[in-house]
């Protein structure tokens, strides 16, 4: 079933919670019920319905209750009329239940006909009432009490014991239809919540109307011309409790859009889930987010960001496969629910669906934009329980998919900082950054005439039970924790003292650093850059920066300004990892680097790949037509070296040269070698491929190290 349009109520299932049988059980149970005392009452010669005043009475009386129920054409489905019940139960305890059953039967066909989308509601809600009446009917005769119309039950034949047979009845019919209504149709949104204060709100004014039954029969006996005057607290009891249940769903609707809201898409996935465990399937939570509706607000303004947001939510709406059910939790986040997939595959799929449809071009008042959006997928019971945690497992899957700007991906735990691992991990790393556990190895960055142009501080940490944690693993949990500034400040602390030390000792090679998204935006990095530097007695030109270009996307401006903050520090600027990126050419130019690092990924099959040689090549030409030191990440064997060295690359990176070794292994490195100042270390800007010269660069490189111990990965 599709979600409910905007300005409808929360989405209703259709279906009861017991066997589909259960409806026409009730339909058939009631007809047979109102055959068979219709034709006894024919057979016996007796009459249907009351005549004279009180039949017309009681007429006028149902015609206004009819009335009023077609033009508020409200959805009755959650418990029928409660006026036209007190209206049919005043009837039966003046005229029994023949009579009482037409009256309610004469409320339902009419009604029915004037909304025809709802006839089948309106019947089944009839026949409820009937069943009701005829379970009062039952109790009253318990009591030896069967009125007629030939023998009415007036008023004036009450008794003290009428009061306790008034009760039983009324306490019939309410837990008959009641129950009855309970298990033919859900809760209007399926929803516990709802259903709860529902049911007792339904007694309390159920016990209300029928309270004035009695009153009705006294008026109906007494003065039958006063009859049409009930209409008034009928129907204002009626819509009091209406108006209760009215109020309730709004709370569970998002005021803008209309879709339901996070309250219930949380209880709605906790009912789709008990079904899913019930029969075995799977079911899935896609969590979507706008990934530029902060700009459309600032730039536009709020009334465009909500027309904006309506548009999303009816794109939204029109894309959902069978069954699924949309929500929208807050600002410009949605949820679309899948009660039912085949696969987390499946479930991908009916997100990419989803998403596509978002970026395709949106018009408002003549503007064209262009919105694209990321979505996070989780699936029970692959990857949580219960509804709260796979909503967080979703949130952690669309994040993911903001970050690599992916459109879609599915939850992947090892992704996920905040599993019970990854938690204990991360205090572990507190308490290890704490202590001085984590280290820092060093790996050389080495020319092609064998002089070392550097090194690059990478982080390694033996942790006592789990041995050695790889970087990637700690480093993104420390990114997704809040705890990378920490580690930054760490890095950069134990580097520069490094750096000191060596200066002290002769050795002025520079040192570089990895610095996260995070640094780069943080306002005032440059200036505490700054000062670690004066504390340390570091020159600037010492130091290295190490940059992605993920650092310029989310806020382009503020990283442009740390960055040349960092350059007019005198601290020099390197672009990691380049060629993996979304906008290299963008901002390679803007960007105050003075090196570029080619990714090893494209270093790697440089061999045996001509495209990425060609990569290479073009890389390296671009990289000197502007000005800048390439340097290639990954070198492994001789003939990539060569290969490198003759399409003009100034400096490389890897096992070839030297794995990541230690401080002291690195001291005994460089003093093994011809090492010079810093400032003759670093390459000058190329001006063309270096001479070649394999005996020296031969002679200045280690053997290649075992992999197991060399990770270069910051």
């Amino acid at each position: 079933m599709h979600a409910a349009p905007r300005g409808s109520r929360p989405p209703r299932r259709d279906h009861g919670w017991l066997s589909p049988a259960l409806r026409p059980a009730i339909l058939a149970a009631a007809g047979v019920a109102c055959v068979i005392g219709i034709a006894r009452v024919l057979a016996e010669g007796r009459a249907l319905f009351p005549g004279e005043r009180p039949g017309w009475g009681f007429a006028v009386l149902t015609g206004v209750i009819v009335t009023y129920l077609v033009a508020i054409g409200r959805d009755r489905s959650g418990g029928g009329s409660g006026a036209g019940a007190a209206l049919a139960l005043s009837v039966l305890l003046l005229y029994g239940w023949v009579p009482a059953a037409l009256v309610s039967l004469s409320v339902v066909t009419l009604v029915g006909a004037a909304r025809r989308d709802r006839w089948l509601d309106a019947l089944l809600h009839g026949a409820i009432d009937m069943l009701g009446v005829g379970a009062a009917a039952l109790a009253l005769a318990l009591w030896g009490t069967k009125p007629s119309i030939e023998r009415p039950w007036l008023p004036d034949d009450w008794q003290a014991s009428t009061l306790p047979q008034l009760l039983l009845g009324a306490c019939a019919y309410l837990l008959v239809t009641r129950t009855l209504l309970w298990v033919s149709t859900a809760p209007p949104g399926g929803l516990p919540s709802l259903a709860a204060s529902d049911l007792p709100r339904q007694g309390l004014v159920a016990l209300a109307l029928l309270a004035i039954a009695p009153l009705i029969a006294v008026v109906a006996s007494e003065r039958p011309l006063l009859l049409p005057l009930f209409a008034v607290p009928l129907i204002a009891l009626d819509s009091s409790f209406w108006m209760a249940r009215a109020r309730d769903e709004e709370q569970l609707l998002d005021p803008l859009t209309r879709l339901p809201n996070r309250q219930w898409l949380l209880e709605r996935t906790t009912s789709a889930l008990d079904e899913a465990t019930r029969t075995g399937d799977r079911a899935a939570l896609v969590l979507i987010d706008l990934d530029s509706f902060r700009s459309v607000n600032d730039t536009l303004g709020h009334l465009t960001g909500d027309r904006l947001l309506l548009q999303v939510s009816d794109r939204i709406q029109r894309e959902l496969p069978p069954g699924a059910e949309a929500a929208r939790l807050g600002g410009d986040e949605f949820a679309v629910l899948l009660p039912r997939v085949a696969s987390a595959t499946s479930a991908q799929r009916a997100a990419r669906a989803i998403v596509g449809c978002l970026s395709a071009p949106l018009d408002l008042d003549g503007l064209t934009l262009v919105i694209e959006a990321s979505a996070g997928v989780a699936v029970f019971p692959d990857h949580a329980p219960g509804g709260e945690g796979l909503l967080r497992r979703a949130d952690v899957a669309m994040y993911a998919a903001k970050r690599d700007r992916s459109g879609v991906e599915v939850y992947d735990a090892s992704r996920d900082g905040n599993t019970p691992d990854r938690l204990a991990l991360l205090g572990d790393l507190r308490r290890a950054l704490d202590t001085g556990q984590v280290a820092l190895h060093y790996q050389p960055k080495v020319r092609f005439d064998g002089v070392v142009a550097g090194l690059e501080a990478l982080l390694r940490w033996d942790h006592p039970d789990r041995g050695r944690v790889p970087p990637d693993e700690f480093i993104a949990i420390a990114e997704t924790s809040g705890l990378m500034p920490r580690l930054t400040e760490y890095v950069l602390e134990c580097a520069l003292g490094q750096v000191a030390r060596w200066r002290a000792d002769g050795l002025t090679v520079p040192v570089a650093v990895n610095v996260s998204p995070r640094d780069v935006h943080t306002p005032g990095f440059a200036g505490a850059v700054a000062a670690r530097l004066a504390r340390h007695g570091v020159p600037p030109g010492s130091l290295q920066l190490e940059i992605t270009e993920h650092a310029m996307l989310e806020d382009p401006q503020q990283a442009a300004d740390t960055l040349a903050g960092l350059t007019g520090h005198g601290v020099r600027m390197s672009l990691d990892d380049f060629g993996t990126g979304y906008s290299s050419l963008v901002h390679l130019r803007r960007l105050p680097v003075s090196e570029l690092k080619i990714d090893r990924s494209f270093v790697a099959r440089l061999v045996v790949d001509s495209e990425d040689a060609e990569i290479v090549r073009c890389t390296v030409e671009l990289a000197h037509s502007l000005g800048l030191v390439v340097v290639a990440e990954g070198v492994e064997d001789d003939e990539t070296w060569e290969r490198l060295r003759a399409l003009g690359c100034d400096a490389v990176q890897g096992w070839l040269v030297a794995a990541a070794m230690p401080a002291a292994e690195t001291t005994a490195w460089l003093r093994a070698r011809d090492t010079v100042r810093a400032e003759d270390a670093a390459p000058a800007p190329p001006t063309g491929p270096a001479a070649p010269d394999g005996a020296a660069a031969s002679a200045d490189r280690a053997p290649r190290p075992d992999p197991a111990d060399a990770e270069p990965v910051r």
